[in-house]
Formats: C-alpha cells, structure tokens, sequence
C-alpha cells in the first residue's frame, strides 16, 4: 500500500491509500522520514493538507476509502457535514444519525476515525463545550478548532 509522510504544523502526518482513494491519515508522535518522492494516489491528498494548514482551502476533494463497520462509516459520513469553523456536540451528532442512545457508540466509531482532518471528528465537543477526546491529543484538536475559527485566539503571553 502506498504510504507517504509530510510535515504539518501539528505534527507529522502519514497518509496511506491507493487507486482506490486514501484510506488512513495517521499523526505521529515520533518523528518520521519526510517522504521526497511522494506516490501518485497520494499526491492530492499531501497537496491539499498543506493548502489546508496554509488556509488555502476549507474543504477536502478527495476519494475517500476508510476502513471500517457500516456503522462507523454512517458516523464518518455525517461527520464531513459539519462545516468548517463549526463544532457540534456527540448528542447533536446521535440525533443527526437518528437514535440519540447511540451516544457512546457514535463517540466510539468517532474515536475510531482513520482519516485525521478529512474527515473533521475534532468539530465534534461535549454537550458542554469543553473539548472531549481526540486520538490525536487534546492540544492538537484545541489547535485544529483554533485553525478553524473566524475568531483567532492571540496569545497573551
């Protein structure tokens, strides 16, 4: 499978995919060897997360081919109807998908999302606005959310 790994600003990014479309999106703690020569399926993808780390673009246009249950593929297709520079709750996202029991289901096949920032599971906070989980770290979603908004936060220090 063709893997490939680019540099973003959260960190280092390892894409995977083939002529059937990008499958994992992967950040990684450790630090990688920067692909030079990235593989053709994957080209796209490389090219349009910088433009989104560059706010060139808020909207991927890619061939997607996540792996996982019919279930979690439902959660990730809701998912990439949350607008950029929006956040929407795990209740809000169970009621979308018609059962708002499937609270920690939907919060589990969340979690279990392949493809990091395509797929925006970092819109998705607690009921009360506080940031919830992120396989990527909670710092990173703070970053990504921040990224997103219309308002930036400045530091104060």
């Amino acid at each position: 499978m063709p893997t490939c790994v680019i540099e973003t600003p959260i960190g280092y990014a390892e894409i995977t995919g083939d002529q059937n479309g990008i499958d994992s999106i992967k950040v990684l703690d450790s630090t990688k060897t920067i692909t030079e020569n990235v593989p053709s399926e994957l080209v796209d993808c490389a090219m349009q997360l910088k433009a989104y780390f560059n706010n060139e673009i808020k909207q991927f246009d890619l061939t997607l081919n996540p792996k996982g249950t019919e279930f979690q593929k439902s959660v990730w297709k809701e998912l990439q109807n949350i607008p950029y520079g929006k956040t929407i709750s795990y209740l809000e996202l169970s009621k979308k998908l018609g059962d708002p029991k499937a609270i920690r289901a939907v919060a589990s096949a969340n979690g279990k999302n392949p493809l990091w920032i395509i797929i925006p599971c970092h819109r998705v906070i607690g009921s009360d606005g506080s940031l919830t989980g992120y396989a990527g770290g909670l710092s990173r979603k703070q970053w990504l959310l921040n990224h997103e908004s219309e308002y930036k936060q400045q530091s104060l220090f």
